[in-house]
């Protein structure tokens, strides 16, 4: 009997998965995700919003009067961008956060298994000693990637045409007392942190309907569409007993970073609440996941 055939009938032995190729594959989503032109797209959009919200308060203001706006919460940030251009970026995160952020989000994790299926090429993935929930993991860190990146392009974007069109220096937190630059970007940067923990949620949902189906196209249309639907169901005021529980209900909270002392309380249950859907949508992903019969 040959070597190979003595392997043949020999005890085969457990399949293993190295962390370098574990890195590897991960490291080929982020090429794969952030190389196609749709992903290039939506960071160029996201770009885009600070510099069209800059350019209109500079033009608005540009005979001497003062911004709009006033009390001191979420988009309320654009009555002291004419002060201080640091607080372009804090308006840009509240401006894209309701919409274009987890539209981005949802159009990512919408296409993270379907589009794989609908390329024929999720079980040539699977093939590979990845294992299906390994695979799942993956997507998700991919998707959390993109969160991270598309909010910091966000605030980049907003810090560029702060500096570049309105003063910079000390600011006035939303208690009134002042604070230097450096803490204040110091704070910029911790807000869009707390940004892109905001939309973990939305990663799993999208990620789990994504597992539902075939079609890459119908799934970023149904994670789109459920967005939309729990923006405006957390806008009607008979819901106001279900509305804490609607994973967007406290993402404005961010602007509690801006008071001093820092306002705890809405952050943690925000970021509770992320926790909690991402927990819940995750492991449902896993359960389809894993039990799914994969055709393509």
């Amino acid at each position: 009997m040959s070597r190979a055939e003595v392997v043949d009938v020999g005890v085969r032995t457990p399949r293993t998965t190295s962390p370098l190729w574990t890195f590897g594959l991960f490291r080929s989503e982020l090429v794969t995700t952030f190389r196609r032109w749709r992903t290039i797209a939506l960071l160029g959009v996201l770009a885009a919003v600070p510099v069209l919200i800059g350019i209109a308060i500079k033009i608005e203001t540009s005979d001497g009067s003062g911004g709009g706006g006033g009390g001191g919460e979420g988009p309320a940030f654009i009555s002291q961008i004419t002060n201080n251009g640091l607080f372009l970026v804090f308006t840009a995160l509240a401006a894209t956060l309701p919409f274009f952020l987890p539209m981005a989000i949802g159009v990512i994790a919408g296409d993270a298994i379907a589009g794989e299926a609908n390329a024929g090429t999720l079980r040539y993935l699977l093939v590979a000693p990845a294992g299906r929930t390994r695979l799942l993991l993956t997507k998700y860190a991919t998707t959390m990637t993109f969160c991270l990146v598309a909010t910091l392009v966000v605030a980049t974007s907003a810090l560029a045409m702060g500096a570049l069109l309105f003063p910079l220096g000390e600011l006035t937190t939303i208690s009134g007392t002042r604070i230097s630059f450096a803490e204040g970007l110091g704070r910029a940067l911790l807000i869009a942190l707390v940004v892109a923990a905001s939309l973990i949620g939305v990663a799993a949902l999208g990620l789990f309907i994504s597992t539902l189906t075939g079609s890459g196209i119908a799934a970023m249309a149904t994670t789109v569409g459920l967005l939309i639907t729990i923006q405006i169901l957390d806008q009607i005021p008979q819901l106001h007993a279900l509305q804490p529980y609607f994973f967007s209900h406290y993402w404005l909270s961010f602007a509690d970073l801006m008071r001093d002392p820092v306002y705890w309380d809405d952050l943690v249950r925000n970021l509770g609440l992320q926790a909690l859907y991402a927990a819940v949508f995750g492991s449902a992903a896993w359960a389809r996941f894993t039990t799914k019969d994969i055709t393509a």
